[in-house]
């Protein structure tokens, strides 16, 4: 069951609207994801830190389906968009640490109805058996303070990661159409150069 905590700070934001500047500082042209950018299922693992059984059992049973395009038949290929693969990592995260694949299933279907730039604001927590939503720092200490113990997870944090490494991977416009190569960011640059030594 997720539960949505309300803004106790009163003021800031809407829930369904993202601060001025926050977006800049997770894509440095300060746009969102093109949507017919996809990355197929091999180069979604890799970036999400799953299994491909795990990718293929849970688009089979719908809990994160490709959202640019679907497998039909032999030889066709699932696209996965950057918000697919956030939602990926997060669904990964929480199955390690031990939220039940049910609720997994109703947080996701919460996320789904979120923009990037909305997911970029919200922080999950879970006491193992209820995900809660929070959307400001001064949640996260009721939430504490309610005595039993809670873990976080801070989605615009997975998004900064897939982010820094999604690059690095081959995509496809489902329109057949040329994609535009974003120049790289300074953090890029410094993990390719650690990598490469």
């Amino acid at each position: 069951m997720v539960h949505e905590v309300p803004d106790q700070a009163g003021g800031g934001a809407s829930p369904g609207g993202a601060e001025p500047g926050e977006q800049a500082a997770l894509f440095p042209d300060a746009s969102l994801p093109d949507e017919l950018v996809g990355y197929r299922g091999a180069a979604a693992c890799q970036i999400a830190g799953i299994t491909y059984r795990q990718l293929d059992y849970w688009a089979r049973t719908g809990l994160v389906a490709p959202s640019i395009r679907t497998a039909h038949g032999s030889g066709s290929q699932r696209l996965y968009s950057f918000k697919d693969i956030l939602v990926l990592k997060v669904v990964k995260r929480l199955l390690d640490t031990g939220v039940s694949l049910q609720n997994i299933r109703v947080a996701v279907d919460h996320l789904r109805r979120r923009g990037v730039a909305d997911l970029a604001r919200i922080t999950l927590f879970s006491d193992g058996t209820t995900v809660y939503e929070c959307t400001s720092p001064e949640e996260v200490v009721d939430l504490l303070q309610g005595g039993q113990g809670v873990f976080g997870i801070a989605v615009s944090g997975a998004m900064r990661e897939i982010s820094g490494t999604i690059h690095e991977f081959p995509a496809e416009r489902a329109d057949g159409g040329a994609i535009e190569l974003v120049p790289e960011d300074e953090l890029s640059r410094h993990r390719r150069a650690r990598r490469i030594g």
